[in-house]
Order: structure tokens, then C-alpha cells, then sequence
């Protein structure tokens, strides 16, 4: 183990100042390794992974061997396996690199993130960074040290980069066509979300292994702690954008609701490898499945606009994960929907209260062209659907590279990261973390 330590220490002293190495810090979850999908000019080959060994770990490295041996656009990653229990002391001690990958174990994440920024290392991790609204303070206190400390602290959003997204939300931030947010009510919400998830399924090309403790909420939250969390990040960053919401005064939870997704014994070994449900979830099992307490409803306010949101966890689906979100204007409503009638494909539609503003649409059409050539105005009756090319329409893993370049630009002038992600990062987790 010296030598690989000396090794490491050598490589470091060849790098150029600007130069971005990564630390992997037990990589339990498979977003880890979507990071590493492809290369990054900027970045060095070499990645210091710190983790216990086991099968989280196993997975990550047999999914990057994956990606360095695909026939296609193989990537070139050289890893540095750092393996025992005091893992995270020995990357504290040592951290050769400047950015700390962090999926995984979500119960303690912000530990390892308050530890990562105090360490002096810039921070790219994976949602959600707290389970429980008691951890609220500790996360403003941490955002606010990387901001004192010039470094960079961020979560991976990917869903703002799919481009309905992108388009659904550049059309609610045009008066012309959207008008102004209405308030709306409890039975007619201003915005309401759907998202549903599956817990078995494809990723890069291999089956998805759970690892055991992903199935304990209270080590990895529910589904609105979990990826609610994007749910209500895209609510923000559509209705919101630099607008700097205070949770404490602008934000009002009026409901929430939770319930289990059950899971069969068998179902349970084929998504985990375990053919027994483990005693920390003895208390779930009921009549031989486990209740996984997974699914939540959630109404809320931001400045008197009602928010519905919908997350769920089914088991496996032929037709792949859902989103879909409706924000009502005062002249349209900006609708993106993803049932059998789309094919299960994300289209954005916008429905005016007054055919003047098919006017307004087809004059944003024309401008977006600029940024988006393709991208036009189909009309079908009341209503429009926005044609978006196919080229615009990347899969969710590479949704991760986006994100990780956005990062890095990030890094070369933290000055340019937006305060109102930080005041974006308190409602949020807010919001997430009600039930809890």
C-alpha cells in the first residue's frame, strides 16, 4: 500500500495547477460511474477511488471497465483503488485531487460534504444532500463555507438539461405567451409534477444492481426526499429562476402523503443479489414482501402559488421512467406530457386561454431557432406542440457530463456560480424533506 500512495503523490506533482483531478468517495450508487461515461479535456485520467470493499465498489469498477472497453468512443479512466474501512480519513488526509464525486449512502452525505469543504476540496454531488429537514441549518452553513472558501459545492441536476425542460421553461418566462404565474388553489394548482421511477432497470448496458440499504428509507429517504428532489428543483428553476425565495418566509408545506410500493422476495434478490430480506428491514415485511415507503404527495406555496407534486416508485415498466409538469399562466398553459399518447416520449405542449397568443409562440419559435435550429410551432387545434429534432433529445446518461462540464466551468470562476442556487438549495431541500 506505500508504494501506490508514492505513486499517487508522484502523479500529482506532474499536473499542471489548473489541472482537475477526481476523488470517487464510495461510490454507491450507479451515478457514480455515469460521471465517468466519457473523458473531459480538462480533466486527469487518473481518479482516486476511496471506499470499503464490497459490492457498491465492485459494481463501480466493473461499470467504468464497461466504458474503457466499449468498442465505441472507449474512455481512458486509470483507476486508483483505495479500499479499506477508514476510507474517508485516509481521502482527508491525503486527497490527491480537487473534486470529490459523492453518490451514494444519502444519510450521511452531508457529513462528507461539510468534511470535503472544510478539506479545502470542491464538491460534485448527488442528490439529495440531506434526508431530514433537522439537517436544513448544517446545509446552509455548509454552502455558505464554500462560498468563503472559493470553492464550489454543487448538486447533480440533471434533469435541467433535458430539453423539453429547457424549452418548457424558457416558454413560462415569456410574457407574451405564458403571462404571469396564477396563484391558483388546493383543487387547481399553479404547477403541478409527476414523476415516476422504477427500481428495476438498464444502465449502461448492464442490469441495475440496488445495493441493500437503498430499500431503508431512513438511510436513503423516500421518494420525495430522493428524486423529488430534481421534481422540485425544475419547479423552481422554471417558475423561479433568480428569483431568491426565502424557505422561511415564502415557502408554505400544506400536505403531504406517503405510502409503500411492494416488493416480493424474488423481486428483492433480483435487484439486490440478496435472497433474503435483511433484518434491518424486518420492521417493513408484511405478509413476506417488503413495504417499501417509497411514494409521496406533496401540496405547497411558494408566494401564494400552489405546487402539487406527484413521486413515485413502480417496480419495472417497459416504457422507462416519467416526467411530466403543467404550469398555468394567465394566457396559456405550458404543459409537458409523457403518456401513451406522446409514446412515452416527453413533448411540451402549450395551450393558450386566447388564440392571440399563437401570434406570441410562433414569434419565440423564430427567436429560439437561433440557439435551437428545428425547433417549430405544430398547431393542433386549441393548442400547439412544440416539434423539438431528435438531436436535441440525449438520453438521461449523458445528462451527467453535461452537468459535470457545467461544474468545471464552476471551478475556473466560482465568482460565476448564481447566488440564487445557494437560497435555490434551502427551498428545495425544504420542500424535500417535509415529511421528515
Amino acid at each position: 500500500m506505500g508504494v501506490l500512495r508514492l505513486a499517487i503523490i508522484f502523479t500529482m506533482c506532474a499536473h499542471a495547477a489548473d489541472e482537475v483531478r477526481l476523488i470517487v468517495l464510495d461510490p454507491g450508487h450507479f451515478h457514480a460511474s455515469l460521471v465517468q461515461k466519457e473523458m473531459y479535456a480538462s480533466l486527469d485520467p487518473s481518479v482516486a477511488v476511496y471506499a470499503p470493499m464490497g459490492p457498491d465498489v465492485v459494481d463501480y469498477l466493473n461499470r467504468i471497465a464497461l466504458f474503457n472497453t466499449r468498442k465505441e468512443n472507449p474512455t481512458a479512466w486509470k483507476i486508483e483503488l483505495h479500499a479499506g474501512p477508514d476510507f474517508f480519513e485516509r481521502m482527508l488526509a491525503e486527497h490527491p485531487g480537487n473534486v470529490v464525486i459523492l453518490t451514494g449512502r444519502n444519510r450521511p452525505k452531508i457529513d462528507r460534504i461539510e468534511a470535503s469543504i472544510n478539506a479545502g476540496l470542491n464538491v460534485l454531488a448527488d442528490k439529495p444532500w440531506i434526508i431530514s429537514s433537522r439537517e436544513l441549518p448544517r446545509l446552509e452553513h455548509v454552502l455558505d463555507q464554500a462560498v468563503k472558501k472559493n470553492l464550489v459545492a454543487y448538486d447533480i441536476m440533471t434533469e435541467r438539461f433535458e430539453i423539453t425542460s429547457i424549452l418548457q421553461k424558457a416558454l413560462v418566462n415569456v410574457e407574451e405567451v405564458f403571462g404571469k404565474l396564477v396563484a391558483g388553489s388546493e383543487t387547481e394548482p399553479a404547477v403541478t409534477a409527476r414523476s415516476v421511477h422504477h427500481l428495476m432497470k438498464t444502465v449502461a448496458g448492464l442490469p441495475l444492481r440496488r445495493p441493500v440499504w437503498f430499500f431503508d428509507v431512513n438511510e436513503y429517504g423516500d421518494g420525495l426526499a430522493d428524486v423529488g428532489t430534481h421534481v422540485v428543483d425544475l419547479v423552481q428553476w422554471t417558475a423561479f429562476p433568480n428569483d431568491m425565495v426565502d424557505y422561511k418566509k415564502d415557502v408554505q408545506i400544506q400536505g403531504t402523503r406517503r405510502w409503500p410500493t411492494a416488493i416480493s422476495r424474488s423481486d428483492f434478490e433480483r435487484v439486490t443479489g440478496e435472497p433474503q430480506f435483511p433484518a434491518s428491514l424486518a420492521t417493513h415485511i408484511k405478509d413476506g414482501k417488503l413495504d417499501y415507503d417509497c411514494n409521496n404527495t406533496v401540496h405547497y406555496t411558494v408566494r401564494g402559488a400552489h405546487v402539487a407534486l406527484d413521486i413515485r416508485w413502480n417496480w419495472e415498466s417497459d416504457t422507462g421512467d416519467v416526467y411530466e409538469a403543467s404550469f398555468r399562466g394567465t394566457k396559456s398553459h405550458i404543459e409537458l406530457r409523457q403518456g401513451p399518447a406522446q409514446h412515452f416520449i416527453p413533448e411540451l405542449y402549450v395551450a393558450p386561454r386566447d388564440p392571440a397568443v399563437f401570434s406570441a409562440l410562433e414569434r419565440w419559435a423564430g427567436a429560439v431557432q437561433k440557439r435551437y435550429p428545428g425547433v417549430a410551432i405544430e398547431r393542433r387545434g386549441a393548442e400547439a406542440r412544440i416539434v423539438i429534432p431528435e438531436k436535441y433529445r440525449v438520453g438521461h446518461e449523458d445528462h451527467f457530463g453535461q452537468v459535470t462540464n457545467l461544474f468545471f466551468e464552476y471551478m475556473k470562476s466560482p465568482a460565476t456560480l448564481s447566488a440564487w442556487e445557494q437560497s435555490n438549495m434551502l427551498v428545495k431541500y425544504f420542500i424535500t424533506t417535509s415529511g421528515n
